[in-house]
């Protein structure tokens, strides 16, 4: 199984229906219906939806650097 990120590329709104389509192997088409049909349901289902946006990482956020953004102080 993938590591639960949001993509980068395939985002409707946050990403986060494609995040656990791919991380489970799910259809991400079935998983945004999924998540359209659930917010027919009373709860908190879009604060979960919202939460959710924030704690997973982006694809692009997990990749190594090479370089650091803060160059190096001198010694001295």
């Amino acid at each position: 199984m993938n590591e639960l990120r949001r993509p980068r590329s395939g985002r409707v709104i946050g990403g986060v229906c494609a995040a656990l389509a791919r991380r489970f192997g799910w259809d991400v088409t079935l998983v945004r219906v999924l998540a359209v049909a659930s917010i027919l349901i009373p709860g908190p289902q879009v604060l979960i939806y919202l939460i959710a946006w924030a704690v997973i990482p982006n694809e692009a956020d997990t990749a190594p650097t090479s370089a650091s953004p803060i160059p190096p102080t001198p010694a001295g």
